[in-house]
């Protein structure tokens, strides 16, 4: 591509430097550092059989994502492949779920990050830090990809060495070499009502919780559309990622479980980085986490905004999203799909204080269970197109393990899941918010669909 790109094309501007951090340190939210308490919570040391299940099955989605990507890489991505493999209105209501997800997210994460500098700040309000902040990125998301790059590459560094410094701290003092630590050994995995002290249904409602601290694990596959090389890059994230996984969520938790009782308050409370820092004698620990959160949501901000406008592109070079969508700069930046993006994520906001509090929690509930429809989708596609290929001799240089069992069995676990949410109290208005969601898009779907056949078709009698 040159260096000028014309103005239906995106600048391949992200270095592999860009790619690499960004596949390792995708998968890192505010969510480990904070919301993992509420998990340890729910179902005690077990949550390690919740994370582990959750990891497995992303780590599987990704290989089927990633055996396609490689083949045709897209910006569009999953979303692009279901066109091709289910069909149009598949490709369309994933794509539009899929930007609605990320365009609740930028609120939320702004707000989050804004809530923690309100604390320091408090002079000044939360609404204004939610502004600037989302002003600010998307004044760079406007500019360049390389912005975008440039700033999650620091963002997700700082995130990995907040990590692997834990992890350090977190195992000198299981074997009493911290010196401050009030805590060592590993005897809380069990000694506190046994390592599965509220069973199975616990351990599995905990998955539920934890499997959507892994959603953005997909964005590489985005991303690297926008590199040079891309398979070469998707690849190489994809191999990547079950140590990533096992470095970050899984290690990093068993030293929780292992160093506080399950049942201690405060990680819950306060979050159960901050509660195990403490107990090591580590000083000024709620400002450490309260600096590192900020900078994981700010990273998730700055992902969700990318991710929400590269969605919306594709829908628009496929003539699912309005024609404004695909219009890109001299660099290359798809400017419009940033700027609506943040509007509609803007609008969200204006929901949440004019509307009815019922209102925006159905707003929210309904971003609940895509995470899983995508992750269905992506295997779908994956079964129909692989068998596709191997018909028609096309070579498959990235292959999913075990096909087509692996495969089925990731669909036959997704479906399980979602039934299993339908019954559940707390998961049951995700699913019947998500659901409704759904069928409106699939609707407008087959609309735009009826409306551009009849329009070929016109076109055919025309000419």
């Amino acid at each position: 591509m040159s260096s000028t790109p014309n103005p239906s094309n995106l600048e391949q501007g992200l270095k592999p430097r860009h790619i690499t951090m960004l596949s390792i340190a995708g998968v890192i939210g505010a969510g480990l550092f904070v919301g993992s308490g509420h998990a340890i919570a729910e179902a005690g040391p077990a949550v390690l059989l919740a994370y582990a299940a959750a990891g497995t099955l992303v780590v599987l989605v990704m290989r089927m994502l990633a055996e396609m990507a490689v083949a045709s890489p897209d910006t569009g991505s999953f979303s692009t492949y279901a066109d091709r493999a289910i069909g149009h209105w598949a490709g369309f209501t994933i794509g539009w779920l899929y930007w609605w997800f990320w365009v609740l997210v930028i609120p939320l994460e702004a707000n989050a990050a804004a809530t923690i500098l309100h604390a320091w700040f408090p002079n000044i309000a939360i609404w204004v830090f939610t502004l600037v902040i989302t002003l600010v990125l998307t004044a760079t998301n406007l500019f360049s990809v390389k912005n975008y790059g440039e700033f999650e590459f620091w963002f997700a560094l700082i995130k990995v060495l907040a990590i692997i410094g834990f992890v350090v701290l977190g195992i000198a003092a299981v074997f009493g070499l911290l010196p401050t630590s009030q805590v060592s050994g590993v005897s809380h995995l069990w000694d506190t009502h046994g390592f599965l002290p509220n069973g199975m249904g616990a351990v599995l409602a905990a998955m539920l919780t934890t499997m959507f601290s892994f959603m953005g694990t997909e964005i590489v596959t985005i991303a690297a559309a926008e590199s040079k090389n891309p398979g070469q890059q998707i690849t190489k994230a994809t191999n990547s990622v079950i140590w990533r996984i096992c470095l970050f969520y899984l290690v990093s938790i068993f030293l929780v479980v292992a160093l506080v009782p399950w049942n201690d308050s405060r990680l819950a409370d306060v979050g159960s980085y901050q509660t195990v820092l403490d107990l090591m004698g580590i000083p000024n620990a709620k400002l450490i986490v309260d600096l590192v959160v900020l900078v994981a949501v700010t990273s998730c901000l700055n992902s969700a905004l990318y991710t929400a406008s590269r969605m919306l592109f594709s829908l628009g070079k496929r003539g699912d999203a309005p024609a404004v969508s695909q219009r890109t700069s001299k660099a290359g930046t798809p400017y419009w799909a940033v700027l609506l993006s943040t509007a509609a994520a803007f609008a969200a906001v204006f929901a949440n204080y004019v509307a009815p509090a019922a209102v925006f929690d159905f707003l929210l509930a309904s971003s609940g269970a895509i995470a899983l429809l995508v992750y269905l989708v992506i295997a779908v596609s994956q079964l129909r197109m692989r068998r596709k290929r191997e018909a028609e001799g096309q070579a498959i240089d990235f292959r999913m393990w075990l096909f087509p069992g692996l495969t089925w069995a990731v669909i036959v676990f997704i479906v399980a899941v979602l039934t299993i949410m339908l019954f559940q109290e707390g998961h049951r208005m995700e699913i019947i918010a998500t659901g409704l969601l759904s069928i409106l898009v699939v609707a407008a779907g087959l609309i735009v669909s009826s409306r551009r056949k009849a329009s070929k078709a016109g076109k055919v009698v025309l000419n």
